[in-house]
């Protein structure tokens, strides 16, 4: 029987997670409503710890935005759904967006709503876009909907190509650097060594403490891969853990580099959601209550569902968003007006816009920073090894000359 990962919220704001054997995510379902809880998410976990483990994103943001931009087209000539899924699964190119298509495919052919096939394949689509189809359906603007998710996820796309883009340097050069300090550590250092001893000549410490490295890089490089890959599985299952993950997420906001970005990131990407949930119709609360599951941070998604408890008591948004703490005064300032003129989609699509370009600006200034701090700390590593190699030279010409 499969194993499943939920999560829930109740009427309090009081969230559970748990995992439970069942047939399908019906029985789930059931399981989490007979304990007064509302269903936010369910996973297999099978699937979920093996994406986890091997850190596999299956299906890339610009996949699900072409097929979600595709889908659009197709809709908006006429066709009907079930029409669009038998061509998009021919044509996609991505295997596993391909499989999950032609299994939605399947059970909108047995009457099963698009929306529902989606969400029995929650670990391709994303819960915003599975939310917004429901909505579609609901609303009959299917074709409408698909378009905005469409924008939504090129927008995402472009702000992750931006971080893909800033990283490939750094990342380049610590891999160059890795191989240039291994080739040092097990083929020059140990060549030098073997040549000080035969020529008794008494090793530093420098010398003493990198010959142990090679020793332990050459002999037991095997040890140092498990260890390595068991450190990284216990840090990912660390940061899983609900209340580590809140104060990791709340310590980005301390950073001063990091602090920046993040603020902007996330100011854009809850920005734009909300604005496209209400502007399809979603009401508020649940709007937030979707966004709160998709800024990609623990401490903000806590910040917006204290603030949905608010709206509900009647407060205005804008003043429990200001008490979140992150969020810029220009971005409180502009929901503030966009609830008091009655076009808050309007100002918050705006504000993403505006901060789509401050996320550009910040990655240009980080890259700035980053590239040379990165050869600095490359020309400290390879100096040091240059150093203990060079130092017993001298002491074996002090010693000729004595």
């Amino acid at each position: 029987m499969p194993i499943y990962k939920y999560k829930g919220i109740n009427e309090l704001g009081q969230k559970i997670q748990s995992t439970v054997y069942a047939n399908d995510e019906n029985e789930v379902l059931d399981i989490i409503r007979k304990g007064n809880y509302y269903p936010i998410e369910i996973k297999r976990v099978r699937e979920l710890e093996i994406r986890n483990l091997l850190h596999i994103k299956k299906v890339k943001i610009k996949d699900i935005a072409i097929f979600c931009r595709q889908l659009y087209t197709l809709l908006n000539s006429g066709i009907t759904i079930i029409t669009c899924l038998d061509i998009l699964r021919v044509q996609t190119e991505n295997k596993y967006l391909k499989s999950s298509i032609s299994e939605c495919y399947e059970e909108v052919q047995k009457g099963i709503s698009f929306s529902e096939s989606l969400r029995k394949n929650s670990d391709i689509f994303p819960n915003l876009l599975i939310n917004m189809v429901e909505v579609g359906e609901i609303s009959g603007n299917l074709d409408v909907i698909m378009n905005r998710m469409a924008v939504y996820y090129e927008k995402e796309n472009k702000i992750y190509t931006k971080i893909k883009g800033a990283m490939t340097y750094p990342i380049i050069l610590s891999i160059v650097s890795a191989i240039v300090v291994a080739f040092l550590l097990t083929f020059v250092l140990p060549t030098f060594v073997a040549m000080f001893e035969s020529a008794g000549a008494a090793l530093p410490m420098p010398t003493r403490i990198l010959l142990n490295i090679s020793y332990l890089v050459t002999k037991f490089w095997y040890l140092v891969v498990l260890i390595l890959i068991i450190i990284i599985y216990i840090s990912k299952r660390i940061i899983q853990n609900e209340k580590i993950s809140y104060v990791l997420d709340k310590l980005k906001f301390k950073i001063p580099i990091i602090k920046d970005l993040m603020v902007k990131i996330i100011t854009s990407r809850f920005s734009r959601s909300l604005a496209i949930l209400i502007s399809s119709g979603v009401p508020l609360i649940r709007s937030l209550e979707i966004v709160s599951n998709i800024v990609g941070n623990k401490f903000v998604s806590d910040g917006i569902d204290k603030s949905r408890e608010d709206v509900l008591k009647g407060i205005s948004l804008a003043d429990p968003i200001e008490e979140i703490g992150i969020f810029p005064p220009m971005v409180v300032h502009m929901i503030r007006i966009g609830e008091e003129s009655g076009v808050l989609d309007e100002i918050l699509d705006k504000t993403s816009d505006f901060y789509d370009d401050e996320v550009e600006s910040a990655f240009q200034k980080i890259t700035t920073l980053v590239e040379p701090l990165m050869i600095v700390i490359m020309s400290i590593i390879v100096g040091f090894i240059v150093i203990a190699i060079v130092l017993p030279m001298f002491d074996m010409i002090n010693t000729v000359q004595y």
